[in-house]
């Protein structure tokens, strides 16, 4: 049998008996999903390649704690969202550090208005710290079903669940991030109030 008759699963326990090529052939035939799990969890590019060669190193090393309770597609997918997540996390701490005070330094374009761009770094890393605190089987439905757009039934196959499993976890899941995330829909009630111009109040 050649490696392209053979099965993900079959591909992954001959890279697992030494096999050179098996791992590559199987990266192969799925490398653009896995781009897309990054790039849709970073929202970044860079972070998404970085996040990816993590993810393959990872599963590369790791291919011998497969079970075989999933599939191999949905073990690589849960390898790479991981992955994801931990490069926002460490970008979260690395962002923590104060910044130069000599903006001479930077280019003006970057000087113009910064706090755009930086609002939403720091909101998706947000989003990434709130997801990686979920329990696993919380985080794989929500990332699968609200981040990447995936259908209930396409995910309970891929998680090898029943699609009410996947709801319930969706659901439980939801709550939680609506909790941790809420003061992103509420304003902190200490800002000051800015009227319309021409002091005109409009109510909702």
């Amino acid at each position: 049998m050649t490696h392209d008759e053979a099965s993900d699963a079959e591909l992954l326990a001959a890279h697992v008996q030494g096999d050179p090529h098996a791992f590559g052939v199987l990266v192969g035939r799925h490398r653009d999903r896995l781009w897309g799990v990054a790039l849709r969890t970073t929202g970044d590019h860079e972070e998404a390649a970085d996040a990816l060669q993590d993810a393959l190193i990872s599963a590369f090393r790791r291919a011998e704690q497969f079970r075989g309770d999933s599939a191999v597609t949905t073990w690589l997918h849960r390898i790479v969202v991981n992955a994801s997540l931990d490069r926002l996390r460490r970008r979260a701490v690395r962002s923590a550090s104060p910044l130069p005070d000599d903006d001479d330094s930077l280019p003006g374009a970057l000087v113009a208005d910064p706090r755009d761009a930086m609002d939403v770094r720091e909101t998706q890393m947000v989003i990434a710290a709130a997801l990686a605190s979920l329990p696993t089987d919380q985080r794989d439905a929500i990332v699968l079903v609200d981040v990447e757009g995936w259908s209930v039934e396409d995910a309970a196959r891929m998680l090898n669940c029943p699609e009410g499993t996947i709801k319930s976890r969706c659901s439980r899941g939801r709550v939680k991030l609506a909790k941790q995330l809420s003061f992103l829909r509420n304003p902190d009630p200490m800002d000051p109030v800015v009227e319309p111009e021409g002091g005109e109040n409009r109510s909702a």
